[in-house]
This record gives C-alpha cells, structure tokens and sequence, in this order.
C-alpha cells in the first residue's frame, strides 16, 4: 500500500523525468546520424565499390554490441543482393576465421578499434591477405591504421547520461550499415521482384508477391446482365458477401458495377423496383486492375479512389473481385 502511495506522488515528476530522458536519448542520436553526411567521403565510395565487384562475399566482424551491428549488416546485404557472413571477432581466433575465403572483404566494426579482439582479427585476417575494411569511431586506431579502407563513425557522445553505454555509436554504425546496403542494392539494380526473392514468408513476402488475381481466386465471382432484373441483382450481392455485382455482357466483358450503396440509393429514388433491371443502375466504365499487378497495387488503387471492392479484369475481361477486408485479412493493409 505504502509502496503504491508513494509511486502516486512520485508518478508526475516521473513521467516528466521519463519523458525527458526519452526525447534527449532520440535528440542525441539524431545529431549522430546526421553528423555522419560529412563522413560519405572518398573512403566511403571506395569501400562501397570495393564491396560491389568483389567475387567473394562480405564478412562482418565486431565485438560486444558492434558484432550486434555487424549481424543486421550481414541480414541487410544479404536480402539485398550481397552475400554475406557474420563471423564473431572472439570466435575468429577459435577456428571461425576458416569461413573467409581467399577473395571475402572483411568488415570489421568497432568503436575503438583497440580491443585486444579487434587486434588479433585484424592480424589474423591480414596474415590471410585479404583486405579489411574498418567502420571504426576512432580513425587513430588499431584498426584504422591497418584497414584498406576506414569508414567513419565518430560521434561527440553517447546518449548516455555518463557517456558510456554504447547508444550514439552503436546507432551511426547502424545507419551507416545501412547506406552501405542501400548503396549496394541501388548499384545492383535490385528490383522489387528479386527483393521478393528473398523475403518470401510473412506479411512483407505477401505485400512482395501476392498479387490481384491470386487474391480473386478465393472469392466468388459475383456477375449479371444488364437485363438482369434487380432483385435479382440485390440476391446476387447478398449471397456473394463482396458487397457488390459486376455487370457484364455474353462475352464477359465488363460493362459496369453495382454496389450495395448503389441499391440503397435506388431505393430512395423508386418506390417500385419490379421493372427495373441492372442497366437502370450500374456505373459505366468501373475501376479495374490486372490479375499480375500486386495485392498492394490494388490497395493503392481503392485508397486512391477510396473504394472497397475492386474488379480484377484481363483485357477487359471479367476475372474476379477483391474487397478491401481481403487486403486486411492477408495483413497487406
């Protein structure tokens, strides 16, 4: 009770305390990764093309929270069309260091660039005759100093309040891996189809692959007439649950669309329905998309035209229909 007393009182000043250590902590790691432009310097651009024609594949080494670092880079090269692998600097002297073949690039990533770690992996790795590249906040460093090529990751302090957990430098390394893959990727001329290739499970495989048609396969295919009497039409868009109709012709060209507003503001308009068909109502010309196009063109599209159902037609002709619930259920939207 005591204990719940005394957190209630102290609850306001916590939450300002909380709050503000949170907004110092984003504002100082901001200032480090924009502090970073001046550092995309020749370095930089020879080590990225360095790593662009190699025939071999990245290694990425670190210690401590800069092999943390090193294993996001390795999965970023590697869904972006760099082979890469991560290679622990403590266990390199322990045998790992077998992975590097004759013509891998070694990154190594440190702060320092000092630890007795980094010292023994860069001796190692140069008594293979392979090239290092060292991301390093030190540039008179161990590393720095017998790395081909050193990209900059000095930062003026740490979020911490005693600038000593690694927070500043752990981010710029982070976003500096990551202009690295973006480099890369861009050079390589990755499309969104090879992207796909390598990311083929989960939501992010989906919004990758899944496209228009394979979505309209699983759903009905509501359809009528123009002459098709509108009660019929109103049955057509209840049993199919799309909460729509497309009207198409003998050849299953598509004519038009009737949507479930559409039937309530006829409803408003007539006061018999018994003589009226779909032609009274439909709207010409509907809004269509490909069967190849991807899921999330389609959501795009009844964004854009902020509408819930979406006809599926190939030239014209009718081959399904998706709602938007269908795009929520797959977790495109």
């Amino acid at each position: 009770m005591l204990e719940t007393l005394t957190l209630l009182i102290l609850k306001p000043h916590m939450d300002k305390q909380i709050t503000a250590i949170a907004q110092r902590t984003l504002e100082i790691e901001a200032a480090a990764i924009t502090g970073l432009q001046k550092f995309i310097d020749t370095p930089f651009i020879e080590a990225v093309k360095a790593i662009y024609t190699t025939e071999g594949r990245l290694v990425v080494s670190g210690i401590g929270k800069s092999a943390i670092i090193a294993q996001k880079i390795v999965a970023t090269c590697n869904s972006t069309g760099t082979p890469a692998l991560f290679l622990h600097a403590a266990d390199a002297i322990h045998g790992d260091s077998g992975m590097i073949n004759k013509q891998d690039l070694v990154l190594i990533i440190s702060k320092s660039g000092e630890s007795p770690e980094i010292k023994n992996l860069v001796q190692l790795v140069n008594s293979f005759g392979n090239s290092i590249i060292a991301m390093v906040g030190n540039t008179e460093s161990y590393l720095a100093s017998h790395a081909k090529w050193v990209i900059n990751t000095t930062v003026d302090k740490e979020a911490c309040a005693h600038n000593l957990a690694p927070t500043s430098s752990t981010a710029a390394q982070m976003a500096m891996g990551d202009a690295i893959g973006m480099c890369l990727m861009e050079l390589k001329k990755i499309k969104a189809s090879d992207f796909a290739k390598f990311h083929p499970g989960g939501n992010l495989g989906k919004r990758l692959t899944l496209t228009a048609g394979q979505m309209a396969q699983v759903n009905p295919k509501p359809s009528v007439k123009a002459n098709t009497p509108l009660k019929e039409v109103i049955l057509v868009i209840s049993k199919n649950r799309l909460g729509a109709a497309v009207v198409i012709d003998e050849n299953e060209k598509v004519l038009g669309i009737i949507t479930d507003g559409d039937i309530r503001r006829m409803l408003e308009n007539y006061s018999s329905i018994q003589d009226l068909t779909a032609a009274t109502i439909f709207h010409a010309g509907p809004i269509t998309i490909a069967p190849e196009a991807l899921a999330v063109e389609a959501l795009a599209t009844m964004e854009q035209k902020d509408i819930s159902q979406l006809i599926v037609a190939k030239e014209n002709t009718f081959v399904g229909m998706i709602h938007i619930h269908d795009l929520m259920k797959e977790g495109i939207l």
